[in-house]
């Protein structure tokens, strides 16, 4: 009788905890959170994002040996019980009412696990115990044994946020599963229990017993022979956390600027939960060698400009004076501090910590470097660069001592010097710059962005001033003025007047100028864009009309919705690096939208295509060869968003940009360049931005903060360089050709300081080919002024001609300066 109560209890027991739990059906299902990998165009694994550390792997793919190692430690009974053990729980509940509830100890089967870690919470009631048991007994019903130890083998946390056997396997070892030895199983099937109190570096020994009983339970079930479990008890306790092997991450590139822009525009389009757990593979247009040459120039620039302003910041960190003595114990610091360690240029820049000053030498300490009894040194003549503070904060461009800027104990970070041998000759001080920029290049033609540097420094900075610092173009955005106006009915040749210009605002009185305070008359556009011409701009926009300059601008993607002022033709309104660049690759290609892509394909967690960047059509890729010389047909369906002979107009005129000039002096490469710089007022923000026939490339310089450059600054003489020594290399691969010259057109000479036509055999300094549209007679002696009279008051600068005044320094020196400027303050973009 009493059996028939205690079934019928139990019966009534399971049958109100079973109404309402959830389901168990979505387990046959299940997609596990794993991990997106993105791979360089070579196929590389570059990076990873992931909440749960995790990479899943089919129960057929998993070696006996790991589901051994587990059922052994966690479930020996696993293949015969109908999801719980009943002796087991009847132990546990035996323990736990003898140690009056002190030793409360799971007895779950991992059918339970897998049922706790997907539908239940972690408590250890024994309400919870009765659903767990119920649900266990239902997915025994649904599932396979190997389909439940797959989703226990995936879903285990393990410890280092490792998720699943395979990635921890890789956390702990850098091995994939079937490379791990017995022990190394045993180690990764001690963990469940509790990862964190068995630690393989704090808690070594206790990971050691709790290892060897699970090998002990392997031989025991088993699984193990003798001969191989006695030699697997023998084996120490290795792993990466140990420094025994290399980890996983090492083998990678420091994460940078382009896969973190990747990670943040995939998150954007897929879903933040999707990118971090869906598993995808993400094939990215990454070139390990052009980003690194991107870095280096960009840094190369940044660094030119920061010593020349001759001010020491340093780290900002220190380590204490007491603990300077013991080099273990500074080390340790050292490597605890959250510093840049990602600057390679001219060699790695590496943390070091300042010992002393003696006889004017700066005793170093160095991360990873021993600190020998002759000791690491940085000479006085390495500091010639920095220029004294005095108390009144002025700056004195002469040779001080370490101690004026530098105290025992600060955190500075230095790198080798070698002599002109090659041999080593001191360490020198470096600092990251204060002024940042960044760069970008893609390929005109499919819109693959091929380098992309955000600032001096990913880890000083995760900040993209590529893609996300809006900034004044300044006068880069002037061939968009320019292009409508080719668009509109002018011509190169078409003459506009540059002389000064007075607009009444409700700021005040605007009165813009060009860079150099000179004005030169009725000139051709030609020139007027290869000199930068401001006030030549802002009268040929008035004749074109804003609302066609703003909609071509918006075309271009510069901006979304561009305002309609007279100074935003000088590019005062803000736009990105990112957008200016893929719009000038529409110049270069012929005028056909072209989106940059970081990404070329996209595959799921099955490996399913569910992003293409590519769309064009190759009509001979099918064919096994193709004959000598020819290349591939490619079909393209891309929007047309310019004439193709307003855009080789267009090109021409900026390749007067870098041959005559604003980046004449800076840009000077293999292949045929075109271009434009761009300054604004005070020198706050400096551009370039070029293109050969297959590669675009911008950079842009400034402060975080706006604030002016100082004297000299501008696009061509700070960005100018980065351009020429990143495109320098590029042109190396990429090669380059001259711009493609359309059909329809013809060439006329003429003279490229007044616009007359001259003579077809006309030659010189003066002389230029521009090209006309056929049926299009140009119009010479037309001269264009915008609706602004040209007066008479002013100093007008004829071809060759300059106006310079003679005066005498403080010095005695006789010098030539040109005339003071006289014109407003008012800011209004582009400069030169």
């Amino acid at each position: 009788m009493s059996t028939i109560v205690c079934g019928l209890s139990l019966g009534g027991i399971f049958w109100v905890y079973g109404r309402d739990l959830p389901s168990h059906e979505f387990l046959a299902q299940y997609k596990p959170p794993t991990i997106s990998r993105i791979y360089s165009a070579e196929g590389k694994i570059i990076d990873e994002f992931a909440k749960e550390r995790r990479l899943f792997t089919p129960a057929n793919q998993i070696p006996d040996l790991i589901k051994n190692a587990f059922i052994s430690a966690e479930d020996k009974n696993f293949y015969e019980h109908p999801g719980y053990d009943m002796r087991g729980i009847l132990a546990a509940l035996v323990d736990a009412v003898q140690s009056r509830g002190k030793r409360i100890r799971g007895a779950s089967t991992i059918t339970q696990q897998v049922m706790k870690n997907f539908l239940l919470d972690r408590s250890r009631r024994a309400e919870r115990k009765v659903k767990e048991i119920i649900l266990a007994t239902r997915i025994e019903r649904s599932l396979t044994k190997e389909q439940i130890l797959e989703l226990y083998l995936n879903e285990i946390f393990l410890g280092q946020n490792s998720y699943g056997v395979t990635a921890a396997s890789q956390t702990y070892f850098n091995k994939t599963l079937d490379e791990l030895a017995p022990h190394e199983a045993a180690f990764l099937a001690a963990l469940p229990k509790a990862p964190s109190d068995y630690h393989p570096v704090r808690e070594k020994e206790r990971l050691l017993e709790r290892r060897n009983y699970v090998l002990k339970e392997m031989f025991q079930n088993g699984y193990l022979p003798k001969r191989i479990y006695e030699y697997e008890l023998t084996q120490p306790i290795k792993s990466v956390q140990g420094r025994d092997y290399t980890g996983f991450r090492s083998r990678l590139p420091s994460r940078n600027y382009f896969t973190d822009e990747i990670r943040r525009q995939l998150s954007g389009t897929f879903g933040e939960e999707e990118f971090f757990t869906g598993g995808l593979t993400v094939r990215s247009t990454f070139d390990p060698i052009l980003q690194q040459k991107a870095a280096l120039a960009l840094q190369r620039g940044l660094q030119q400009y920061d010593r020349k302003q001759g001010i020491w910041r340093g780290t900002g960190k220190k380590i204490p004076f007491a603990i300077l003595s013991d080099e273990a114990k500074w080390q340790n610091s050292l490597a605890s501090l959250n510093l840049p360690r990602d600057i390679n240029l001219d060699g790695q820049w590496i943390p070091a910590v300042i010992l002393g000053i003696e006889n004017s030498e700066l005793r170093i300490g160095i991360e990873g470097i021993e600190d020998t009894a002759e000791g690491n040194w940085i000479p006085p003549t390495d500091m010639t660069w920095i220029k004294k503070v005095f108390a009144s904060g002025k700056l004195v461009d002469v040779v001080g001592q370490f101690s004026d800027f530098v105290n025992i104990g600060d955190v500075v970070l230095v790198r080798r010097l070698n002599d002109q041998d090659g041999n080593f000759s001191h360490w020198s001080l470096r600092q990251v710059s204060e002024v940042q920029g960044a760069f970008m290049a893609m390929d005109v033609n499919n819109g693959r962005v091929i380098a992309m540097q955000g600032g001096f420094s990913y880890e000083s900075s995760v900040f993209n001033r590529a893609t996300q610092a809006k900034r004044q173009p300044g006068s880069s955005f002037k061939p968009f003025v320019y292009a409508s106006a080719l668009d509109s009915g002018y011509s190169p040749a078409t003459v506009v007047v540059d002389a000064p210009i007075e607009i009444d605002t409700p700021q005040g009185l605007w009165r813009p100028k060009n860079s150099n305070d000179k004005f030169y008359g009725p000139t051709p556009l030609r020139t007027g864009i290869e000199m930068s011409r401001n006030l030549m701009t802002i009268r040929l926009a008035r004749e074109v009309g804003l609302d066609i300059i703003a909609e071509y601008a918006e075309k271009f993607g510069v901006y979304d919705n561009m305002k309609e002022f007279l100074a935003n033709s000088l590019g005062s309104e803000e736009t990105t690096l990112y957008r200016m660049v893929a719009a000038y690759a529409m110049f270069a290609n012929g005028g056909e939208r072209v989106m940059p892509t970081m990404v070329d394909r996209i595959q799921d967690r099955y490996g399913k295509t569910i992003f293409k960047h590519d769309q064009r059509i190759c009509l001979d890729c099918g064919i096994d060869q193709l004959s000598l010389g020819d290349v591939p047909t490619i079909l393209t369906n891309r929007e047309r968003v310019m004439d193709r002979i307003t855009a080789y107009q267009l090109t021409s005129m900026m390749e007067g940009v870098v041959s005559r000039g604003t980046a004449r002096r800076t840009v000077n490469l293999a292949v045929p360049t075109a271009g434009k710089t761009g300054t604004t007022n005070e020198a706050k923000d400096v551009w370039f931005l070029g293109f050969t026939s297959n590669i675009v490339a911008g950079c842009y310089i400034g402060h975080d903060i706006p604030r002016p450059l100082g004297r000299g600054s501008g696009g061509g003489s700070m960005c100018g360089p980065v351009f020429n020594e990143f495109m320098s290399a590029v042109s190396e691969i990429y090669g380059g050709a001259d711009f493609i010259i359309p059909q329809g057109g013809k060439f006329i000479k003429i003279d490229r300081y007044s616009g007359e036509r001259l003579p077809d055999h006309a030659d010189g300094e003066h002389v230029v080919a521009e090209f006309f549209r056929d049926g299009e007679e140009p119009k010479f002696g037309l001269t264009f002024d915008g609706g602004f009279a040209m007066g008479s008051n002013f100093t007008l600068i004829k071809p060759g001609e300059t106006v310079l005044r003679e005066i005498k320094t403080t010095t005695g020196e006789t010098v030539l300066v040109a005339p003071k400027a006289t014109l407003g303050t008012l800011s209004a973009g582009g400069l030169y």
